[in-house]
């Protein structure tokens, strides 16, 4: 599964034709959940409140390239790098 961005020990993943609804896979030590991108819900899985809460602001402020990178994975084409936060 790509990785499309890391910060603050995050990886952010996507799989190449995954299910609906969009969603971005998030691993944080040894915690992992799935991340709705529409509006940063939880789909599955948990994080602890600080990760979350930097994941919650890096879908705002990246949300177009991340559903740009979703149509990409459901045409099977190479996902770009999305800069992470500072």
């Amino acid at each position: 599964m790509p990785i499309i961005s890391v910060f603050f020990g995050i990886t952010i993943r996507m799989y190449f034709g995954d299910h609906p609804p969009p969603h971005i896979h998030v691993v944080y030590q040894g915690h992992e959940a799935l991340i709705a991108i529409s509006d940063g819900s939880l789909v599955a899985g948990s994080l602890p409140v600080r990760a979350r809460r930097l994941v919650d602001d890096w879908i705002e402020l990246r949300r177009d390239a991340i559903i740009d990178n979703w149509r990409r994975a459901e045409r099977l084409e190479p996902l770009e790098r999305i800069e992470g936060l500072d």
